[in-house]
């Protein structure tokens, strides 16, 4: 197809950023989006697939399937009025150096082709490798941006703040301080709602508070300073603090927690669910979710039946689960006694493990649903989770942006991180980053020296 305006860019798109997203195909406006016949051949490879990547390229397939009711895909099609186009390029070409029995290196050559004809070709690849070889052929190579945020200025959820002491004991004295105060009139950005801030007393470094930002009412309300147990767990520093605030705050109704290996994300999270679930009865239900990324192999590659299977995967739900239901005051030698009570919990549908696979389609009202491992989903399927929780249900994120295992994700553009920074203004929404392992003294060595 000729160039139907001048400047028209061709985007190459690879096949992990369809699998990573299938509105990419639509992301490119008023340009050519060049879909290699070897994508086609992958997607194929992928639909049968019984998890997110099998659905997301089922779903790219029924997309080109209907804009093929309007033109030849192999001539490209024009889905709106802006000159937007997506074609197939069926032609095989060889590329110098590359070997044409890997498929990657077969998609780039097509890339290269549009190059060597002088026209303006960018390579989109969720692929590291994918990115480095064509940027070797001189190549403009980029990854999937439109759903990537700046990990290293992403939102923590708290800010500190140097005051006078005097505003201190104003905050705690009048249980709230009006963001139109004086005190806070240089305070930049504004605040978020849900945000945090922990002030220090100027000279007086002994001299501390803490409060939340409510957007409701245009102020900030203290925390307690006694720290409070909840569900046997006391919090063992500000930010878990902040995280049982937002946790067991009925308003907030999605709360997110990112923080590396033993900062406590999981525990307190659980910790919030099983004191709203059993003690107050707020909700009906415990449901906690992960999604199945060990190396990539589906559940069904482990033997036994479903239970069996979740076994292994939920053990570190389990671990935490026993921790909390452990009366701490009693000789370890209740540890029969503790499986009982759990399995009773599970027998009796109070506590529901699932893998995120059997989560979709499903209306899930009335629960505290914790979603474990999040940075490991991509933005659509933390979407499509999200989207299943019905009235009266308060879901949780957790997850390490330092610790993803699935490969086409990293720190800027897995779902957790996205989900942060996107939902930082609405006041359903809360988040905190723990910053301090507190699992044990070895823990904390380890994550911070190696």
């Amino acid at each position: 197809m000729a160039d139907s305006q001048a400047g028209v860019k061709y985007f190459v798109l690879d096949t992990s950023v369809l699998l990573h997203n299938p509105g990419a195909l639509f992301n490119f406006a008023d340009n050519e989006v060049v879909l290699p016949f070897e994508v086609l051949e992958e997607l194929d490879q992928f639909k049968k697939d019984t998890n997110d990547v099998g659905r997301n390229a089922r779903m790219v397939i029924r997309h080109l399937d209907q804009l093929r009711e309007h033109g030849h895909l192999a001539a490209g099609v024009r889905w709106n009025g802006h000159g937007g186009c997506i074609r197939v390029a069926m032609e095989k070409v060889h590329v110098p150096g590359l070997s044409d029995a890997i498929p990657d290196n077969r998609i780039i050559s097509v890339a290269w082709k549009l190059k060597r004809a002088g026209k303006q070709v960018i390579f989109i690849s969720k692929d590291i490798n994918a990115r480095i070889k064509s940027d070797a052929l001189g190549i403009t190579t980029r990854d999937f941006e439109s759903q990537k945020v700046d990990y290293e200025t992403l939102y923590s959820g708290f800010r500190n703040m140097d005051v006078a002491g005097s505003v201190i004991d104003r905050l705690y004295a009048d249980k709230r301080l009006m963001l139109s105060d004086p005190a806070l009139a240089g305070i930049h950005p504004p605040l978020f709602p849900n945000e945090f801030v922990l002030f220090h007393g100027g000279s007086d470094s002994s001299q501390a508070g803490l409060a939340r930002h409510i957007a409701s009412l245009q102020a900030l309300l203290p925390l307690a300073r006694a720290k409070k147990a909840c569900f046997g767990v006391l919090p063992r520093n500000v930010q878990q603090t902040m995280a049982l605030d937002l946790l067991l705050d009925d308003d907030v109704q999605m709360v997110t927690l990112m923080g590396t290996a033993g900062t406590g994300k999981t525990l307190l999270a659980l910790a919030a669910g099983m004191s709203k679930c059993f003690n107050e009865q707020r909700y009906e239900r415990l449901l906690v979710a992960r999604p199945i990324m060990p190396l990539g192999k589906d559940i069904g590659y482990l033997p036994g039946g479903k239970d069996e299977k979740m076994a292994a995967w939920m053990q570190p739900i389990f671990d935490n689960l026993e921790f909390l239901l452990v009366d701490r005051r009693v000789h370890s030698g209740e540890t029969a006694n503790v499986e009982a009570k759990l399995k009773a919990l599970i027998g009796g549908g109070k506590v529901v493990l699932e893998a995120l696979t059997y989560i979709r389609g499903r209306s899930i009202p009335h629960q505290f649903m914790i979603v474990d491992e999040a940075q490991n989903l991509t933005p659509h399927e933390i979407k499509t989770i999200a989207s299943r929780v019905g009235e009266g249900t308060k879901i949780v994120l957790t997850g390490d942006a330092e610790q993803i295992d699935n490969p086409y994700l990293d720190a800027n553009s897995n779902g957790l991180s996205f989900t942060i920074e996107k939902l930082k203004s609405s006041e359903l929404v809360g988040h905190v980053t723990l910053e301090r392992p507190e699992r044990s003294s070895l823990a904390s060595l380890i994550v911070r020296e190696l």
